[in-house]
């Protein structure tokens, strides 16, 4: 059993805004963050654009699709980067229902957890935001429910599943990518939201206070100093906030992600109960020297050529390093 997520997707102009509520739609470029983004939400996840410091309409997602030849189908027009050279077209899409309609600041209070990202980052600089289930709670009231119509993409497109690889030589954009952090991020916090696997990990770092069921994890939390990779908070905080701090690194752990994790633990105070590092490998060496944290190893099995993200979601697992 999986709860429905809430993201802010971020939009670079006007125009872009314009199109993807004209047809409820959204879309991601081909780069790792556009691969990334389409790879976080799925189909029952709910979304607002975020442009000009403003949440635009609340939509859930009904389909999710990566689309060959994009370069040539709209509505979005290509964008070259004067810098780089490069042009950047919009593969990955998701397919929107509109459910309510509403044109509101971020300053708001119902959007704080957002707010506090957007800020402590000094601007977007990311595709999308995640909220907590508050926010989708909150937004849920927002505005009015949408009733004008959407208009339909009428153009004929086969599609693909793009792929992630360990290997640079079968990088071949936008099919496959070379597999990286903020991917794995994304694979352990889709992971954790199934209950079952929610309990099973709370079991392995020894917490016992919290019910499964009453949690939510979320992808990058930012701290003035710094942001951690997971958090893991109840949804409905009663008289205390209890969380816990994930930190993920593709390789092996080092001391310096040891002491970073052992920061964000203090900066989160004594409502933290645990600080989690899931690394491809540990020293006992540092295990033994840093006894606050709980060293976790993941492990993709079979990751010897190119995968989609369910399968490499499918063939994840998580172990207590011993």
């Amino acid at each position: 059993m999986k709860r429905a997520s809430y993201f802010l997707v971020s939009l670079s102009n006007r125009e872009n805004l314009g199109l993807c509520k004209k047809y409820a739609l959204a879309g991601f470029t081909n780069s790792i963050n556009g691969v990334w983004t389409f790879s976080e939400l799925n189909e029952g996840d709910y979304l607002s654009f975020l442009y000009g410091a403003r949440a635009h309409n609340l939509y859930q997602v009904v389909k999710k699709e990566a689309i060959e030849n994009a370069v040539n189908i709209g509505p979005w027009k290509p964008v070259t980067f004067k810098m780089s050279g490069k042009t950047y077209y919009f593969p990955f899409r998701l397919w929107l229902k509109p459910i309510r309609k509403f044109n509101e600041p971020i300053v708001r209070n119902e959007f704080s957890y957002v707010a506090e990202n957007l800020l402590l980052r000094g601007g977007y600089r990311k595709t999308h935001f995640q909220a907590d289930q508050t926010t989708l709670q909150n937004v849920s009231q927002m505005g009015s429910l949408y009733k004008e119509g959407v208009e339909k993409l009428n153009v004929r497109y086969s599609t693909f599943v793009p792929k992630f690889t360990r290997k640079r030589s079968e990088v071949s954009n936008p099919k496959i990518f070379l597999f990286q952090e903020i991917i794995l991020q994304s694979l352990i916090r889709q992971k954790l939201t199934n209950i079952k696997d929610m309990k099973r990990f709370l079991d392995m770092i020894d917490v016992n206070s919290l019910n499964p069921k009453e949690l939510e994890i979320l992808g990058e939390k930012a701290l003035p100093e710094g942001h951690i990779d997971l958090l893991i908070k109840e949804s409905v905080p009663i008289g205390l906030s209890r969380n816990i701090v994930i930190e993920v690194k593709l390789n092996k752990a080092t001391e310096k992600d040891f002491e970073q994790l052992l920061f964000y633990i203090k900066e989160f105070g004594e409502e933290c109960l645990k600080g989690v590092l899931i690394a491809k490998d540990f020293s006992k060496k540092s295990v033994k020297r840093y006894l606050q944290v709980s060293p976790i190893i993941y492990a993709l099995n079979n990751f010897d050529n190119p995968k989609s993200f369910l399968e490499l979601l499918n063939s994840l697992k998580l172990e207590k390093f011993e």
